[in-house]
């Protein structure tokens, strides 16, 4: 059978001359999968004696993809260029981000569960906590967590100058702020400086619509600071010795883009298991229905045979399965040697249980990382990832390991993120011949 897809005419760079998937093969059940370790890529760490934590690590499930598939490395945008989760999700599903990313707020959002409209304007938000002189000493509050919820509520439903405010907690310290209301704009600049030990920046507006919008923001971050600082949770969570959650950072003002969607672009049908409401979200961006799990808290402690299960019990509904493992990332982001170890072996016991389950000649698999989180940097940089794919279609290279030097020798070479998807695609006899 054949699906034909017309492409959008909508100046996203999606018309037909640049997508070749509109005309796709679709045959029986499909069983794709994308497993992605967040941040898992890393560089030589001096405390594994020089090796990177895929290297000192005991991956043999992901160490088999390898040898029995090809490998590679990825940019995820380009080379050099220091992805977000964001970004990078969205080009790991075959989509330029240059062409439809509006900024983090709006996946946030969406990942969070909330409805937006064409017009709205979200932003991405942190609890922190501030000391009595307004200093930022926690960009996380602690990563505060259960607590987040009710103080959340206590901020949701404000109304400033006719424009209603959502405010939601998305997961642990991560919430999201949405503004619906007229004369309201995207552009306004962000509060948080991505650094402790200064105050936070005082929100600005470009064009009349923006500064009406800072304006408002402005208005709405003095009331979060007197409400926050006298809420009986974070007096419970001084008396507790813990840090207290007393105001808030706000960054990537975003709205709602026009998107082509996953199923038009490319013929198949998707869903997404992810802990982190940010990959959620890209997911509800391109159309691909997102599946909960118990247990998945995007953090160190997630569940990741459930999230195994998931992803076994999901392949008989979809074609195509992203899996995303946020713990990885958190690790590295804290500067966690041996927990970052520890969460890639946690990482390849699910995929083991994937292998085992459905077994590997039913599957065509990626492992791969959204991005490189270096454990002595602390932060993304644009160092690419590893790769490998496993299917019976697939040539079999030389690799015989998954990590960021082994990968690099094997035959897929140096793509770019958006061309892992057409790879694994074309293995699975989906696409159309270009030209004649």
């Amino acid at each position: 059978m054949v699906l034909r897809v017309t492409p959008p005419s909508n100046g996203l760079g999606l018309r037909g001359d640049k997508n070749p998937f509109h005309e796709v093969k679709v045959g029986g059940q499909l069983s794709i999968v994308v497993l992605v370790g967040d941040g898992m890529s890393d560089r030589r760490v001096s405390i594994l004696g020089d090796r990177t934590p895929l290297q000192y690590s005991r991956n043999r499930n992901m160490c088999l993809i390898s040898k029995l598939g090809e490998n590679g490395i990825i940019d995820p945008i380009s080379p050099g260029v220091t992805p977000g989760s964001d970004t990078a999700h969205i080009a790991l599903l075959g989509y330029d981000p240059f062409e439809i990313y509006t900024g983090r707020g709006v996946l946030e959002a969406l990942g969070s569960g909330i409805s937006l409209k064409r017009g709205d304007i979200a932003f991405r938000c942190n609890f922190c906590t501030l000391d009595e002189k307004g200093v930022i000493v926690d960009r996380r509050a602690g990563r505060i967590r259960e607590d987040g919820e009710i103080l959340a509520k206590s901020l949701d439903g404000i109304r400033i100058s006719g424009v209603k405010i959502k405010f939601k907690q998305a997961l642990a310290h991560r919430c999201v702020l949405v503004l619906r209301g007229k004369k309201i704009s995207h552009e306004v600049t962000d509060t948080d400086p991505k650094r402790v030990g200064v105050k936070p920046l005082i929100p600005k507006g470009r064009g009349e619509d923006g500064e009406r919008t800072a304006e408002i923001l402005r208005e709405f971050l003095n009331i979060a600071k007197e409400t926050l600082s006298e809420h009986p949770v974070n007096k419970e969570r001084i008396r507790k010795g813990l840090p207290p959650a007393n105001f808030i950072l706000l960054r990537g003002a975003s709205f709602l883009p026009e998107v082509q969607k996953f199923k038009e672009r490319f013929g198949v049908n998707g869903a997404c298991i992810a802990g982190m409401s940010l990959v959620k979200g890209v997911a509800r961006l391109l159309g691909l229905d997102v599946v909960e799990v118990e247990g998945a808290t995007g953090g160190l402690d997630t569940d990741v045979l459930s999230k195994a299960d998931a992803t076994i019990s999901s392949l008989d509904k979809y074609d195509f399965v992203l899996v995303n493992v946020k713990g990885t990332d958190e690790a590295s982001h804290d500067g966690k040697v041996f927990e970052k170890v520890n969460m890639i072996e946690k990482i390849d016991l699910l995929l083991g249980r994937i292998l085992e389950e459905k077994g590997i000649e039913e599957l065509t698999i990626a492992v791969t990382a959204d991005h490189t989180t270096p454990l002595e940097v602390k932060k993304h940089t644009g160092d690419p990832v590893p790769v490998a794919i496993y299917s019976k279609s697939a040539r079999r290279d030389s690799t015989r390991l998954f990590d960021e030097i082994s990968c690099s020798s094997g035959s897929i070479g140096r793509i770019s993120g958006k061309n892992l998807l057409p790879i694994m695609f074309n293995l699975e006899g989906i696409g159309e011949e270009f030209g004649e």
